[in-house]
């Protein structure tokens, strides 16, 4: 409370001195200051909108320099590279487009600048101006748009063909839990009415369904590359995004239904990892932990390039924490490794 009222008590006191102020500058006779701009004013201005358009541009040349660095790679999902190509394209439009007419604005700023004896000309409209700013605009947009309507077409085509890897991904408050088909690659019923925590269905899968038994639940989640992946997802209580930047992929997770996503991975961890951007990154980065661990900080161990899922919708307090290891091997190394896996039957059996 004393704190409180020591600002609020500041901010009165403020107050009263530009008040003051404001009194006094308008008791002075200012018999010569007439409130219009002179050529002088009108020429330093024109400099300063120079000085602004050199300013935004370095800005723009320093932040290209400095931070394409912390880019993503290259797309590591069959989809990706089409993202990327229609993001770069939209991004270069944009970024010539900003160049030329923030030159011009400036430009004209300095030059059509006020000046003594100098009338504005006036003149109502211009057909032929006017249909070319808006033809151009109205051809470059259509084209992106459909463009862009084509490209998210394909990418949210989500269908069984090719042999689809059906995938469940379970978000809630601050985790994630993936559910495979098992053998026969169906996901069983499930609900979270049907969550026991006792016996371990975390989840809330149907054990009467059949479809149930051989399902595999995982806390790391593991792709086979080269073939299709379709994602059913869902969540247990707040709104969450399953994010996958190193894929292009995210689909938000709603309490009550069921999202769907679906990609190809096309490069493995292993092929990931020796990627000259990755492997710059995983330099960068190991050189900042091994400065913290001489000074003793947290986070300081080596760090070593992983995909991951991440949650992009803020859900809560540990939202930042909320992340998924993603392995993409080959197909007899993810063989090998869901064999081993417990299936659903088989986790029941154990705690009963």
């Amino acid at each position: 409370m004393t704190a409180l009222l020591t600002l609020t008590v500041l901010v009165l006191v403020a107050i009263a001195i530009w008040q003051m102020t404001k009194i006094f500058e308008l008791s002075q006779l200012k018999a010569e200051e007439t409130g219009v701009a002179t050529d002088k004013d009108n020429k330093y201005n024109g400099y300063l909108m120079f000085a602004f358009l050199i300013f935004i541009y370095g800005i723009t040349i320093f932040s290209f320099a400095k931070y394409s660095k912390v880019l993503l790679p290259e797309a590591s999902s069959a989809h990706g590279g089409g993202y990327d190509e229609l993001m770069w394209v939209s991004f270069a439009i944009i970024f010539v487009v900003q160049t030329i007419t923030q030159a011009l604005l400036h430009y004209f700023a300095y030059k059509y600048r006020g000046e003594k004896g100098k009338k504005a000309l006036f003149f109502a409209d211009n057909d032929r101006l006017e249909f070319i700013w808006t033809i151009i605009p109205v051809i470059v947009l259509a084209g992106l748009i459909l463009w862009g309507l084509y490209t998210w077409t394909n990418i949210m085509d989500v269908n069984d063909e090719d042999d689809p890897l059906i995938v469940e991904l379970y978000a809630q408050q601050f985790n994630w839990t993936a559910r495979y088909g098992g053998e026969d690659n169906v996901l069983g019923d499930a609900s979270v009415r049907l969550i026991d925590i006792d016996r371990a269905n975390v989840l809330g899968l149907d054990e009467s369904d059949p479809n149930s038994a051989d399902d595999i639940l995982v806390k790391e989640l593991h792709l086979p590359v080269g073939r299709k992946v379709n994602f059913m997802m869902r969540s247990q209580d707040v709104l969450h995004s399953a994010y996958m930047p190193h894929f292009r992929a995210q689909m938000n997770c709603v309490p009550g239904m069921i999202t769907q996503f679906s990609f190809t991975p096309t490069i493995t961890t292993e092929e990931m990892r020796r990627n000259p951007d990755v492997v710059d990154k995983v330099k960068r980065t190991n050189t900042l932990r091994a400065k913290w661990a001489a000074e003793g900080k947290p986070n300081s161990d080596p760090w070593e390039f992983d995909y991951v899922l991440l949650c992009n919708k803020i859900c809560g307090k540990s939202h930042y924490n909320m992340q998924m290891k993603i392995i993409v091997e080959t197909e007899e190394e993810y063989n090998k490794w869901i064999a081993e896996q417990a299936t659903f039957k088989e986790t029941l059996a154990s705690v009963e």
